[in-house]
């Protein structure tokens, strides 16, 4: 087996799991060198990588570090880049888990002769009795990471296994301090790993694209409101920056055009939204819409969560042309902006994802 370990706590407990299951023997350790640039945050510094390989000695596994860092840049970082400079909002974190961590990572452990990879992800697999894998929500609600992997299928589910998914963070902690891990008190990332603390997203982005300034309209009348400092910036839904309106009550971001330089805000009331349109989809085991069978697109609940830590929210889905999906909220909700994912679980085991589109 391999173990994707970053340097956390969580993948360190994971890899410790593995290797108590199976033997330290049987089980391998590997880091991903995913970011060419200086990094001081997530799991791309040098720091992250050290914690990795000191933990895998403690645990006796050996440990390899794997070179991805042209993938990572074609497929997380320059869409990353080119979604902001269209006025979309990307989530890199899920195109990481996407295209790197459940995809090049999954081949390179096949090829090498590994059965599965395990990772530190907070969620569960379970295996159906016919066979067929099911995701769903790890044990401790406040670290359910079931979301950012809400776009795994069948065959990487089939070699996925995600060991400390049963536990809550405090016993994650617990388990790390007993085995007298170096990570056991390390804190929890929580910024974009190829984005220095010191620099920002700001910065970043100017180093990589032209900012431009642009006006913030008010959404129903086009009145002009005053400046904004880049467009690129800016996102739906975002209320930060956005002042108030004549009434008193803050305004909010209801879209963005960065060719036109506008940036159109409202009352609360006008950020919100009845359905999205979702195009990327992907099933954890089979459209739900068809039935399975790829016939003609039904209406299907389902309940629908709109970021990370959301309140899933029931819905109806449909397909649609091109392979999209419509989503229909029971109720009016802050509208999603375009770019972010919207997974969705089962309306009648509300721990299963049954899978996720990106918003169009």
């Amino acid at each position: 087996m391999l173990v994707a370990m970053s340097g956390g706590v969580d993948s360190s407990v994971a890899a410790a799991l593995a290797a108590d299951e199976h033997g330290p023997d049987q089980v391998v350790g590997a880091t991903l060198k995913l970011w060419g640039g200086a990094s001081d945050s997530g799991c791309c510094s040098v720091a992250d990588v050290e914690d990795a390989r000191r933990v895998a000695g403690q645990l006796g596994l050996v440990h390899h570090v794997f070179n991805f860092t042209d993938t990572f840049e074609e497929k997380v970082v320059a869409p990353y880049v080119a979604g902001h400079a269209s006025g979309r909002t990307p989530n890199p974190c899920i195109e990481c888990n996407r295209h790197l961590k459940f995809d090049r990572l999954l081949d390179r452990a096949r090829a090498l002769g590994f059965d599965a990879v395990a990772t530190g992800h907070h969620a569960r697999r379970a295996v159906t009795p016919g066979g067929r894998y099911r995701l769903l929500r790890g044990a401790d609600p406040a670290k359910d990471q079931s979301y950012v992997l809400a776009m795994l299928g069948q065959r990487q589910l089939a070699h996925s296994l995600f060991p400390v998914g049963t536990m809550d963070k405090a016993q994650v902690r617990q388990e790390a301090a007993r085995l007298g891990l170096r990570t056991a008190d390390k804190p929890d990332s929580q910024d974009v790993c190829f984005i220095r603390s010191d620099q920002g997203r700001e910065a970043f982005l100017a180093d990589r694209v032209p900012l431009h300034p642009g006006r913030l309209v008010d959404h129903a009348s086009g009145r002009d409101l005053g400046p904004v400092g880049a467009v690129e910036l800016v996102t739906v839904g975002q209320r930060r920056g956005m002042g108030h309106g004549v009434d008193g009550r803050r305004r909010y971001v209801t879209a963005v055009d960065v060719p036109a330089r506008r940036v159109s805000v409202g009352p609360p009331e006008a950020a919100e939204s009845v359905g999205s349109r979702l195009r990327s989809v992907r099933w954890v085991d089979g459209d739900p819409t068809t039935g399975g069978s790829g016939g003609p697109s039904r209406s299907c609940a389902v309940l629908a969560q709109c970021s990370a830590h959301g309140r899933p929210v029931p819905a109806t889905v449909r397909g649609e042309d091109h392979g999209s999906l419509s989503v229909r909220f029971s109720s009016p909700q802050r509208r999603v902006a375009p770019g972010q994912t919207v997974a969705l679980y089962d309306p009648c085991d509300p721990d299963a994802v049954l899978g996720s589109g990106i918003v169009d």
